[in-house]
């Protein structure tokens, strides 16, 4: 599928990165545009995998409103769907974009639980069952698999749920039920963006940190210390770039490695509770791209900086509410370091009541899929591991933080 083919740098599109929401006019046609509602709208990502197009790719929409209730055959080939994801049909989203059909665009209604940035989430998660936001959140899942796979020729945005924008599709449902769809003549809602056609980014930048605590060295020891590396990925990669926190996928492994360096920084300020370690701490982007961030900073370093490092914990998507936590390894379970990573964490997750397991897999070198970022390291022969909540290696752009990745 062209959708696995490795990423290439510079053929990603400015609107991947932009964080900026478009503003989405709902303008009231009835009365020659007599009202007029203001809505933040996020477009759908637009990317090129060597050199295949993926996404949306346009972003500029003038058409009126129509819901999931237009009459079967009716012409929707300059009409914008708004479909509420609490009532999608996600065989029907999946069908209509695979088969080509043409449309004017698409708007997906969010429910609230997802938005972030409310004041009262704590409120609004409230009304939902925990059953019902599974449900819900898988769907987004496979929503945003949809979408991001397939090369799209219309205008496709996400938008929140609230009164305005329901009151807008409570108007329009009643009027394609009836058989009354908005056109130029008959009135209705016609969704606008104006924004300007996105542009390439000739060289993505990317950008590593690095943080670094020195061990105690005994007197009269000539030879180096030796490091253990603690990493973790920043980036996110989903539908709605300017909605992808990625609260699990990254931000726990993020959190966990800022947690551990604060500790270990008190704990290397006095002499007598120092360690024997150098302790090397990076953030690296890049990561749902194959973790081409953590490759370009593996060899940046100094030759005998990479050979002083014993082992590297990567921190995956470690935030999950369950039990079970995975070590996932490119070097045999035998090998010494491997050993006292497993053992280490065994010890540690017994006292919490915790699970960790073990998972090996040899990674083959004439392959660009880099699954986990242990394994840019494996490349370079210094042992490493993934720790993750996932019990196997996701999919090229998936698991990256995407919608339904937001808890806090």
């Amino acid at each position: 599928m062209s959708a696995r083919k490795p990423l290439r740098q510079g053929e990603v599109l400015e609107s991947m990165y932009s964080m900026i929401a478009l503003v989405f006019i709902l303008v009231a046609c009835v009365e020659l545009c007599d009202a007029a509602t203001v809505v933040d709208v996020y477009r759908l990502i637009q990317y090129d995998i060597s050199g295949v197009p993926f996404g949306s790719r346009l972003a500029s929409l003038n058409h009126h409103a129509a819901s999931l209730h237009f009459a079967p055959g009716a012409d929707v080939s300059r009409a914008v769907l708004m479909i509420p994801v609490r009532e999608m049909n996600i065989t029907f989203v999946r069908e209509f974009i695979t088969q080509g059909r043409p449309l004017g665009g698409l708007l997906f209604l969010l429910p609230q639980m997802f938005n972030f940035n409310n004041g009262d989430g704590d409120g609004i998660r409230s009304n939902f069952q925990v059953h019902d936001k599974e449900m819900m959140k898988t769907v987004l899942v496979e929503l945003e698999q949809i979408l991001i796979h397939a090369k799209i020729p219309y205008p496709v945005y996400f938008a929140f749920e609230n009164d305005n924008i329901n009151a807008v599709l409570a108007d329009v449902k009643r009027n394609d039920a009836i058989g009354q769809p908005a056109t130029a003549t008959t009135g209705g809602y016609k969704l606008v963006v104006a924004a300007p056609e996105p542009r390439r980014i000739a060289s993505p930048v990317i950008t590593n940190i690095q943080g670094w605590l020195q061990g105690l060295k005994a007197d009269g020891d000539p030879s180096q210390l030796p490091t253990i590396a603690v990493v973790a990925s920043y980036d996110t990669f989903g539908s709605a770039p300017a909605l992808s926190v990625g609260s699990d996928s990254n931000g726990s492994g993020i959190v966990a490695l800022l947690e551990i360096a604060r500790l270990f920084s008190l704990l290397y300020l006095n002499p007598r509770t120092r360690g024997r370690y150098n302790l090397l701490f990076g953030l690296t982007s890049g990561g749902p791209y194959n973790y081409n961030g953590t490759h370009k900073w593996l060899r940046s370093f100094d030759q005998r900086l990479r050979e002083s490092i014993d082992y590297a914990v990567c921190l995956n998507s470690i935030g999950s509410w369950d039990r079970n936590l995975w070590i996932h390894v490119s070097k045999p379970a035998e090998n010494v370091y491997i050993k006292q990573i497993f053992e280490g964490f065994s010890n540690v997750a017994e006292e919490l009541g915790l699970e960790v397991g073990l998972k090996h897999k040899k990674i083959n070198i004439s392959n660009p899929r880099v699954a986990w970022e242990h394994e840019q390291f494996s490349r370079l022969r210094i042992t490493a591991a993934t720790l993750s909540e996932l019990s196997v290696a996701p999919e090229l752009l998936e698991n990256t933080g995407g919608l339904s990745d937001g808890r806090l």
